[in-house]
């Protein structure tokens, strides 16, 4: 495992107090998704596939 902290950002649609917002991070091994509130709380790792399966999904998603 790295000890290399990975590079975390949010979306741009957050707004500039970064409340209620997530952080991805793009990992070898997976995309990992944190809460941007609890930095040091769990994290999701998720495959590629499915973060892919995700992102399209959203993006189809009516508001």
């Amino acid at each position: 495992m790295s000890t290399t902290e990975p590079a975390w950002f949010k979306s741009s649609y957050s707004g500039s107090e970064g409340d209620n917002c997530v952080e991805v991070a793009d990992c070898p091994e997976a995309v990992r998704v944190r809460d941007s509130k609890d930095k040091d709380g769990d994290q999701l790792a998720l495959s590629r596939t499915t973060w892919s399966a995700f992102v399209a999904y959203a993006a189809d998603a009516e508001v």
